[in-house]
């Protein structure tokens, strides 16, 4: 049987044993018999997070919504259902989510295990969401960490890495329906955020901007606000210095709008806005590959700089970078831990030289205490990823409560979180 490869195509996991249960009866039987495993969800990570050299578990056949509570406006799903179909439910009954990251086609369990978020100054990450859920621990019994049990224990699980156990279901805070516009503009000036920063990425609910790095000018400002009743409002022709899109663009120069969400101010639903793709939209196997930095806020415009200084070395192997706001929150292992946040993401195009370029980005953004993303490639040493995490200790200390023996640990997570084979 031919090893698997993850979405990108960048990486192939270890081993031919995979699991689909259907139940999270059969989970626990596998977790029972298994001696090492691993989860999987949509195989958007970059790296090694899932891998296994023995048992890689697949969620995919757990993916429905189990219920929606409109008293608590929560909702609970399996944790194997993507959120495209979880917004299109949400939808249905009248709500919606917080926040929704770039692609709306990835699991809301690795999502949240890996602090993935969209963007917004007052939008916390996708995993902030989370009220409650159910992990298979280590001898198969189920056990529910939730705000009303153990707030301080959630904010440890839930960007878990994997390595608690097996998730199988999840409750997740909503809210009510609402519209939402995009508008993008072209051409903003790196040097205007010297000063406006902070006005450019309060001007909507959601600001991305995206650059090529072939100089120093943002190519697209994308805002998408929030709409309230009968709300019309014009943005106008000029943005701090940046113009009005005349028509639907992709973040990628050149490439064709057909598959992103619509812009040019045209009011809709929220999961029709949010994320920068269509729903309908599957991405394809593509040769790009995700890397991404985040940092405190306050340095945002001083680490862009510092990046702008090595665009050259940058910009032949990118095909697109995104800047992107985050709230702080209160989980362990969030890159947002207890700080307001700015990411730098980068999507390369050039497999052969990706290696060769991070620890150059590593290298200029030093300074700024910067923590890579945990699904996406980074060649930060694991010594200096664990003095990012204050509560590194602790989440040690969890994982050796509820895993004692390491059924669920890998090389990964072995290196960045225990330090073992550096």
């Amino acid at each position: 049987m031919a090893l698997k490869r993850n979405w990108a195509g960048n990486f192939q996991y270890s081993t031919s044993n995979w699991h689909e249960p259907e139940s999270i009866e059969e989970v626990q039987q596998l977790v029972s018999s298994l001696k090492k495993l691993r989860v999987i969800g949509t195989r958007h990570s970059f790296n090694s997070i899932a891998d296994s050299n023995e048992n890689i578990v697949s969620l995919r056949k757990l993916n429905k919504v189990l219920h929606i509570d409109r008293e608590n406006e929560s909702v609970t799903v399996e944790a194997g259902i993507k959120y495209g179909d979880l917004c299109y439910i949400l939808q249905q009954h009248g709500y919606a989510l917080h926040n929704l990251a770039s692609l709306p086609h990835i699991s809301v369990a690795g999502a949240c295990a890996t602090a993935t978020h969209g963007s917004g100054n007052h939008n916390q990450n996708l995993a902030a969401a989370v009220r409650a859920m159910e992990v298979v621990t280590a001898d198969g019994s189920i056990v529910t960490f939730s705000r009303e049990k153990s707030e301080e224990e959630l904010h440890g699980a839930v960007v878990g890495l994997g390595g608690i156990g097996v998730v199988t279901k999840l409750t997740l805070d909503i809210q009510p329906t609402h519209q939402m516009r995009q508008d993008v503009y072209e051409k903003l000036p790196l040097a205007q955020l010297a000063h406006d920063f902070d006005a450019i990425y309060s001007s909507a609910y959601s600001v991305s901007l995206f650059t090529d790095w072939q100089n120093e000018t943002f190519n697209q400002v994308w805002l998408k606000s929030k709409l309230t009743d009968n709300q019309t409002f014009s943005l106008g022709e000029d943005f701090y210095g940046a113009k009005a899109a005349k028509e639907n663009l992709h973040p990628v120069p050149g490439v064709g709008a057909e598959n992103c969400t619509a812009q040019l101010g045209v009011p809709g639903n929220w999961l029709d806005r949010m994320p920068h793709f269509r729903m309908d939209f599957t991405p394809s196997k593509g040769q790009e590959l995700q890397s991404e930095y985040i940092m405190a806020r306050e340095h945002a415009y001083e680490a862009l700089c510092a990046i702008s200084e090595i665009r050259e070395q940058i910009a032949p192997h990118l095909f697109i970078s995104e800047v992107r706001t985050i709230a702080q929150d209160e989980l362990w292992l969030s890159p947002s831990y207890k700080q307001d946040s700015v990411a730098f993401h980068f999507t390369w195009q050039d497999r052969e030289e990706v290696q060769k370029v991070l620890p150059l980005i590593e290298a200029q953004l030093e300074p700024f205490q910067a923590k890579p993303h945990w699904g996406k490639l980074f060649t930060t040493s694991p010594a200096k990823i664990q003095s990012l995490y204050e509560k590194m200790p602790d989440f040690q200390q969890l994982l050796m409560k509820y895993d004692p023996n390491g059924k669920f640990r890998n090389d990964f997570l072995s290196r960045n979180v225990f330090g073992v084979g550096e």
